[in-house]
């Protein structure tokens, strides 16, 4: 748990907002890097693990990577190495895919893997691999973000000019120029729903100096992935349930029914696509909440 800080007491449901343009936000690798799609509908999609990167890789930069805000998921990581270190740390020798006998200690590799790491303690993670650090069932969970309206993907030529080996440039007589191709979509609205979980937060150590972290990552985190395949991403909203204790006061989905996204009239009758946020009417039903549930804004 991070230094000073209290655990936090209050379930929370929430809804993100977020558009792209001109940008292909998650390229689905056995389709050719295509933006994800739903095949029947049309609708895009972004994975929750998508969702997740982002998040890890802004608390990495953020806190560059120091405890208790390491970063268990992430580029060229070896997590058998982050095992080991828990059972040094721990004065314990591993058995293969074996956790120790005694309970206890047990609980405590994992304890210290949740303490270090900050999205293990968020998300969870599967440590069961040769060295054995246990499982953990992360309090905060997201789905998969889906657009408002059908999308279409766009495929454009592109072209470099220079090649990568001297036989190519044999081959063109100078001309150097190599083609590719490159996947967008002109514009989507896309919609993500959240959870966090107090009474799972508790087993973790998630606490409200680590919630404070994911509302600002998830304010802030596209500004530190930018590239030029994933166009201009940006937050428009989060609309935060709180609810008065851990076990909650309202079902997620009657909650979620209260935020609504919808086209503007305008475009409906000139039967137009979306090309902007603009083009959108959000509205969230703050009035005669269930009791104990109250409306709070990350975004």
């Amino acid at each position: 748990m991070s230094t000073n800080s209290q655990p936090i007491l209050h379930r929370y449901d929430f809804v993100y907002l977020f558009d792209v343009i001109n940008g292909n936000p998650n390229g689905d690798p056995d389709a050719g890097n295509l933006p994800r799609i739903d095949p029947e509908t049309g609708h895009g999609l972004v994975t929750d693990v998508c969702l997740k990167r982002k998040i890890r890789n802004f608390v990495g930069v953020v806190n560059r990577e120091q405890p208790p805000y390491e970063i268990y998921v992430k580029e060229k990581a070896v997590l058998n190495a982050q095992h080991l270190r828990a059972y040094k740390a721990c004065g314990l020798e591993p058995e293969k895919r074996k956790l120790p006998k005694d309970e206890a200690k047990a609980r405590e590799l994992t304890k210290w893997m949740c303490q270090n790491f900050f999205d293990i303690r968020t998300f969870g993670a599967v440590m069961s691999t040769e060295i054995n650090c246990g499982q953990v069932r992360g309090p905060v969970q997201l789905t998969f973000a889906r657009s408002e309206h059908p999308i279409v993907a766009a495929e454009h030529a592109v072209t470099r000019c220079a090649v990568t080996t001297e036989a190519e440039a044999e081959k063109q007589q100078g001309d150097n120029r190599t083609m590719g191709r490159k996947f967008t979509i002109p514009y989507g609205l896309y919609r993500a729903h959240g959870y966090v979980n107090a009474n799972l937060a508790a087993q973790t150590g998630f606490s409200n100096d680590d919630l404070a972290l994911l509302k600002q990552a998830l304010a802030q985190m596209f500004e530190h992935d930018r590239s030029a395949a994933r166009g201009q991403m940006a937050p428009r909203l989060c609309v935060a349930f709180k609810h008065d204790g851990p076990l909650g006061n309202a079902r997620a989905d009657q909650l979620f029914a209260r935020v609504k996204v919808e086209l503007r009239p305008e475009l409906k009758e000139q039967n137009r696509p979306p090309r902007r946020f603009a083009d959108y009417v959000v509205s969230v039903d703050d009035k005669d909440l269930p009791a104990g549930v109250t409306v709070e804004y990350w975004v």
